[in-house]
């Protein structure tokens, strides 16, 4: 019994797994192409495959290592409204077309489809085609000129054709065919070609028909005349009579065949005026397609230049703004370094005052609270350094050459003495300072001569 269960649990498992492996076998439908990806193998240049691509057969997909999708080969129908795309000529033109195109199943351009447009739905993929062919259209109706473009559409197509075919390929894509319904310009160019066409075309009809008309009556006339003048010839022979009257006969002929020599000229001369004028009309309207086109030029051209000009003045609007509001932020810096600065300085000073202030004030103090006697001790305190700056204001004085008419002794004392005496003099002496300090000298630095004040008071009148 137990050997049943084993055999039955075989079965199933066995079974089990053959249906595992068959549902990993897939087929590709003729309207998919089979993408495997995952552990696919390598290039022939040593590199790892990305995926492979099948197309109309089947493949095993191996468990847990490769995994499959499917791309659509269903064509996809784009409509491309091109407009304003700029010709060779600088004109604008509206090229509304469709494209039809396709996943390719070239080898090669179907591993590119796998590699870029796997996992995209349809409307995705036209959206892409569709960015590729509006670019690729515009730059070949800029190398191309209007009456290319008009007159030689196998031309036109056969370049769109090879340009877009070219970029689809890159991304996996084949084109399938290409309509261009109409072309048109917002100027009226294309339709300017289409009358002077016309014009030209109904101009050379009827100059046709009128050549002929006068081919038919100039033959018709050379006949009628050899015709009459034999039978003139032969009846001139016989009755001299019937020669006056057929010379009668031709004379009048020839009246009517002026008259309608005339009338065949009046009416080529007004053929050839109505030629004219159709194409005067028709060079009147290319020209002013010409002027419409170069006055749009024209105001593109003035609008380009006004809104640069605007745009640069308003640059250099807000430069000058930003260069004014740095100058102003860096006065506004200055300013405050100054004040800042100035503060400090007066709170120095404040404080220098203070301290000098009640210096002054325990100076007092000491002093026995004279403030004379404060003064006196500050003086005596700097004295050295007066006598000092006294010193120093002839000890750096340089004499080259003196000159001096010595006119013999006075007093003793001769010219050149008296000079240099008199310049010592001029330094006023220090019992003289400590005199007009109020304070007196100790007697061991010497005691004044008896008249010396008096003698310097009277000389100081003298010497003025």
């Amino acid at each position: 019994m137990e050997f049943i269960y084993l055999t039955v649990v075989i079965v199933v498992l066995i079974f089990s797994l053959l249906i595992f492996l068959l549902s990993r076998y897939r087929k590709c439908p003729s309207d998919k192409i089979l993408v495997i990806y995952g552990n696919v193998g390598q290039n022939k240049d040593g590199t790892a495959r990305s995926a492979r691509c099948i197309h109309g057969g089947a493949a095993f997909i191996m468990p847990v290592v490769q995994a499959y999708q499917y791309l659509d080969l269903t064509p996809l129908s784009i409509s491309v409204d091109l407009k304003n795309a700029l010709s060779r000529q600088n004109i604008r033109i509206d090229v509304p077309s469709r494209f039809t195109v396709g996943i390719s199943t070239e080898q090669g351009v179907m591993q590119n489809a796998a590699e870029r447009l796997l996992g995209l739905k349809l409307t995705e993929v036209q959206e892409l085609a569709k960015d590729i062919i509006f670019g690729q259209l515009r730059l070949i109706i800029a190398t191309m000129d209007i009456e290319e473009i008009n007159t030689d559409r196998d031309k036109f197509l056969e370049a769109v054709s090879r340009n877009v075919e070219t970029e689809l390929r890159k991304i996996g894509l084949r084109l399938i065919n290409v309509n261009v319904t109409d072309i048109s310009d917002e100027s009226g160019y294309i339709e300017a070609l289409g009358k002077e066409a016309a014009a030209k075309a109904i101009n050379d009809a009827k100059r046709s028909v009128a050549e002929q008309d006068r081919d038919g009556s100039i033959g018709e006339a050379n006949a009628q005349r050899d015709q009459r003048v034999q039978v003139a010839s032969a009846n001139s022979t016989a009755i001299s009579g019937e020669n006056e009257a057929q010379a009668a006969i031709a004379k009048s002929n020839a009246l009517r065949r002026e008259k309608e020599a005339e009338a065949l000229r009046l009416a080529m001369a007004a053929e050839k005026i109505q030629s004219a004028n159709a194409l005067q009309e028709a060079y009147d309207a290319e020209r002013m397609a010409e002027e419409a086109r170069a006055a749009r030029e024209q105001a593109t051209l003035q609008a380009d230049v006004i809104i640069k000009a605007e745009i640069k003045k308003q640059e250099i609007e807000l430069q000058a703004e930003a260069e004014a509001e740095q100058i102003r932020r860096l006065a506004r810096g200055e300013a405050d370094a100054i004040y800042a600065k100035m503060e400090a300085e007066a709170r120095g000073m404040q404080e220098i005052l203070l301290k000098q202030a009640l210096g002054f004030k325990e100076l007092v103090l000491a002093a026995g609270g004279d403030a004379n006697d404060a003064l006196r001790m500050m003086i005596a305190d700097k004295m050295e350094d007066l006598m000092r700056v006294q010193v120093d204001a002839v000890k750096n004085l340089k004499i080259d050459k003196i000159t001096v008419w010595d006119g013999g002794e006075k007093d003793g004392k001769t010219a050149t003495a008296n000079f240099v005496s008199g310049m010592m003099k001029s330094i006023p002496p220090m019992n003289e300072m400590f005199d007009m300090a109020g304070m007196q000298l100790p007697e061991y630095l010497g005691k004044p001569k008896a008249g010396a004040v008096e003698q310097q008071i009277v000389e100081e009148p003298a010497q003025a």
